[in-house]
């Protein structure tokens, strides 16, 4: 059973989903053969390799976040790669039960640099009849970020292992008091996370953090200090 309350949305999710699941499964069989030639896959081939996948965030962590949305009352979310928009709808969705609840206002600012995942995820929202709480800044999020105001309440970043830390700076002097930061693969990826890592564990940047245990690790963070 869906934590989405709105059963169009959680169809269009897990169809969403479905696809992703199977490119996944495709894309294992070939890292696997790759790995066999013994030959290292560079950056910027892993990147173009990817361009067309959907790469979705894991159904139990979108969830989550959706639930965690919810409790806190979240009303402005950031999401650090938005890709074919599969979490954004959750998050939009989080916004949306919380403005019904409780009146007012939210937003969810996505960041994706790929125009034709942009395409595909404005197509998603507006399927899903979102659109109205989202807005999708599409380009380098070390410009798309510069204008980003506060208080924010939520931020979800999954997206390649480098750009983390630098999202993450760009938008620490807009978070809330108590502002969540969710990080995707942080155990999987350990030692290339140690930057963004360093940082979160850095006192001065006022942050308690923590290892959830899904699939991959998920690093969950609260910003204490204002």
């Amino acid at each position: 059973m869906s934590v989405l309350r709105r059963p169009e949305l959680a169809r269009l999710v897990d169809r969403l989903h479905a696809t992703s699941d199977e490119q996944l499964e495709a894309m294992k069989a070939d890292y696997g053969k790759r790995s066999k030639d013994a030959r290292p896959i560079a950056a910027d081939e892993a990147k173009e390799y990817l361009r067309d996948k959907l790469v979705a965030l894991d159904r139990d962590k979108a969830e989550f976040c959706y639930q965690l949305c919810r409790t806190t009352n979240a009303r402005r979310i950031v999401e650090i790669g938005t890709s074919y928009g599969v979490s954004t709808l959750y998050l939009a969705a989080a916004v949306c039960d919380n403005v019904d609840a409780g009146g007012g206002s939210g937003i969810v600012i996505g960041t994706e640099y790929e125009r034709e995942k942009a395409r595909a995820a404005r197509a998603h929202f507006a399927e899903a009849g979102v659109s109205r709480f989202i807005e999708l800044r599409e380009g380098d999020l070390r410009e798309t970020l510069k204008s980003m105001t506060g208080p924010i309440d939520f931020v979800l970043i999954d997206i390649w292992i480098d750009m983390a830390l630098p999202a993450l700076q760009l938008l620490v002097p807009h978070l809330a008091q108590n502002a969540s930061v969710i990080c995707d693969n942080t155990d999987l990826y350990r030692t290339e996370y140690a930057d963004y890592l360093g940082f979160l564990h850095d006192p001065e940047h006022g942050f308690r953090t923590m290892t959830l245990p899904f699939a991959g690790g998920l690093e969950f963070s609260i910003r204490c200090k204002a």
